[in-house]
């Protein structure tokens, strides 16, 4: 009888944003899942981020459970929880943008308005 905790996923990888910034560059493909409302959005938004809507949510669940995903918010609070609900699925690549949004203005992105 295995112990039920060899088959949990992995725990969440916390990313800064300048690791977030060299995923990109690296040309890595990977889901990068933005948990805010659509007004959040509007204001400022990562470049290949995709809001996390009833039809994406229901996308990412068909996914294979290895695909990488990194969530990002606007503190990274947000996207923790989101994180979580998506290794209780089963997904056991998943990454959370530390700082959010916010940490990606002030130290990858200054184009991207804070708020």
């Amino acid at each position: 009888m295995s112990d039920r905790r060899e088959s949990e996923p992995p725990p969440i990888r916390q990313l800064s944003a300048p690791e977030l910034k060299a995923l990109i560059d690296s040309g890595t493909p990977f889901e990068l899942v933005d948990v805010r409302t659509a007004e959040e959005r509007e204001v400022a938004a990562i470049q290949g981020s995709r809001l996390l809507d009833r039809v994406y949510h229901d996308a990412l669940l068909q996914l294979d459970r290895n695909t990488p995903m990194v969530f990002q918010c606007h503190h990274g609070i947000r996207s923790q929880q989101a994180a979580e609900y998506f290794r209780r699925e089963g997904f056991n690549n998943l990454s959370n943008l530390t700082g959010g949004i916010d940490a990606w203005s002030a130290l990858v992105d200054p184009g991207v308005p804070r708020y």
